[in-house]
């Protein structure tokens, strides 16, 4: 491997050298946190040697003899067709380029002959253009206009994250220059300074090595996400114009883009649920993918079956092919996951609950371009409601044997067709309430586990349960819901929130019902059919009422509570 290194000041890494942004780069990330550590690094030095030497004239001897060189970190490049890439650290060089403009608007301010000097290490002059060094493609109107001086509130960033950190990252360091620069004399002292004495090593790679080189070094100031390293490892191996004429990066940021609008670095879980669904057998198997995946995925077994090692006819298969697909099936099932839609309403049952299961079993169970995709969504999301209600109301929930049963689960349905679902959960459903009740065998729903279940179950399953029984009433006498189900499961405040309260009160007229048997009004008064779900404030004003009194306060809530009036009946 060839990496040749190369000590060069600010002077020289911008001087005649127009740098691309290679695909393995992610956009412009820095936040103000390492664009402030770092202007902190670059002044502290200068500050101090400053105070020791503020009456010599401003000069490259001044500077050489008196103030010491500093260190600012490594990036890494290589050359493809005659462009030179940056493949590591462009994240300090871009905040070094906005330094660079912000000192070419103070020299402005301070009437500098350096001026013309500061201009040439941000862009150069070929013909009648400008070209930024730093050749952010796509985002070069940004960068004008905060050379050009325009107010950054005018500026338009609508070309992406990059061209809006810039602008951010501007502003932040125009803050601390004006602090810092105030007078003619600092002012050129520091530029002298800054391009002379702050130093960068560069690394110029192989084309064939960058891959690894990047992985390895990555970039300190903000360290990229697995999905981003496995972007390098698989477009690195594409040569630059294949990569061009598939548009293989378009492709992969584009599926990026879709599936990151849902959360920031979703990507990354995708290709774990991905990697599960697709080659985990058991749990043990899956949690190789909870760390770095992208390591794992060219593991010698794993290359096995997905042969992405060294193989670019490979790589574009799997672009084109399960990477396509299975990101396009992400972004449909989260859309359906996080929005009540009646096509998939039993896919945002499983996000009310808190269920990330169908993420895993879905990919696990669809094949590419899958003619039942729609009905194994349906299907697997309406099973893993129906297997977590009924262990639930069996009192058999394990968090732990329900996280290991969802991967022999996938395990049965991998690939797999509709009829296979339903004996896979069952198979597993039973078996779960049989370990609990240490018995042989057992049904899906056994009564005798169901009776005593009630005020034990988990708060947020027990207003779902009540939810969902008034959205059946609804349906089922063809009227609207009385409120929306997210807020049945979700609302809680005192007074707007949904509460369970007991229909038999701790009181002393129930006491006597029971014949003073206050062991057995508990029992009774705990059971899921003694509880209700009520808005805040009914459930504080009927209190320890008699049964009689509660009954008035049912009137105009829930439908499940309302069935206990008889006047509901008339109606109804």
């Amino acid at each position: 491997m060839d990496i040749s290194p190369d000590k060069q000041n600010i002077d020289r890494v911008f001087s005649n050298t127009a740098y691309y942004i290679d695909f393995y780069q992610r956009d412009y990330r820095w936040t103000d946190e390492p664009v402030l550590r770092l202007l902190d690094d670059i002044f502290h030095k200068f500050k101090e040697q400053y105070a020791r030497s503020s009456d010599l004239d401003p000069g490259e001897e001044t500077i050489t003899a008196y103030y010491p060189w500093y260190y600012l970190n490594t990036y890494v490049t290589n050359v493809v067709d005659g462009r030179v890439y940056v493949v590591d650290g462009q994240q300090r060089l871009t905040t070094l380029s906005l330094i660079l403009i912000k000192l070419h608007h103070l020299a402005k301010l301070h009437g500098s002959k350096l001026a013309g000097w500061i201009d040439l290490k941000i862009a150069g002059q070929a013909g009648f253009k400008q070209n930024f060094w730093m050749n952010h493609v796509g985002h070069t109107a940004a960068l004008q206009a905060l050379f050009d001086g325009l107010d950054t509130k005018t500026i338009d960033v609508s070309s992406g994250t990059t061209a809006q950190n810039m602008v951010k990252n501007y502003q932040t360091i125009a803050v601390c220059l004006d602090k810092e620069l105030k007078d003619k004399h600092r002012f050129e002292t520091f530029v002298f300074y800054f391009l002379h004495r702050l130093v960068l090593i560069n690394l110029a790679v192989e084309q064939t090595d960058v891959s690894m080189v990047f992985e390895v070094i990555n970039d300190r100031g903000v360290r990229l996400r697995p999905y981003e390293i496995l972007k390098g490892k698989l477009l690195g191996q594409i040569n630059k114009i294949e990569l061009d004429s598939g548009d293989y990066n378009g492709l992969w940021e584009g599926r990026a883009a879709a599936v990151n609008a849902f959360k920031e670095d979703e990507l990354d879980s995708f290709f774990r649920f991905y990697l599960k669904g697709k080659f985990a057998t058991t749990r043990k198997e899956g949690q190789r993918f909870d760390g770095d995946y992208h390591r794992a995925m060219f593991a010698p077994d794993m290359d096995g079956q997905l042969g992405l090692l060294h193989s670019p006819a490979k790589v574009k298969t799997f672009l084109k092919g399960d990477f396509s697909y299975y990101t396009d099936l992400y972004v449909k099932l989260q859309k359906a996951y996080r929005a009540d839609q009646k096509a998939f309403r039993a896919a945002y049952y499983n996000f009310l609950l808190n269920l990330d299961a169908p993420f895993l079993l879905v990919l696990s169970a669809c094949v590419p371009n899958d003619p039942d995709e729609d009905a194994k969504i349906r299907t697997i999301a309406s099973e893993i409601d129906r297997y977590f209600s009924l262990l639930q109301l069996q009192s058999a929930y394990d968090s732990n044997e329900f996280a290991d049963s969802l991967f022999r689960i996938s395990a049965a349905i991998r690939g797999n067709n509709l009829e296979t679902f339903r004996p896979a959960f069952d198979s597993e459903l039973t078996a779960m309430i049989a370990a609990r009740r240490n018995v042989q065998d057992a049904e899906p729903l056994s009564y005798a586990a169901f009776r005593q279940t009630g005020i034990n179950l988990n708060t947020r399953f027990k207003r779902y349960f009540f939810a969902r029984v008034d959205e059946f009433l609804a349906s089922k006498m063809n009227m609207s819901p009385t409120h929306p189900i997210y807020d049945l499961v979700f609302n809680a405040g005192a007074r707007t929130g949904f509460h369970i309260e007991h229909i038999l009160a701790w009181n002393d007229e129930n006491r006597t019902l029971f014949n003073g048997d206050e062991e057995r009004l508990e029992q009774e008064r705990n059971r899921l059919g003694g509880l209700l779900l009520l808005k805040g404030k009914d459930n504080i004003a009927i209190g320890n009422q008699p049964y009689s009194e509660k009954l008035k306060a049912y009137a105009n809530t829930l439908y499940w509570n309302e069935t206990l009036r008889a006047d509901s009946y008339k109606s109804k």
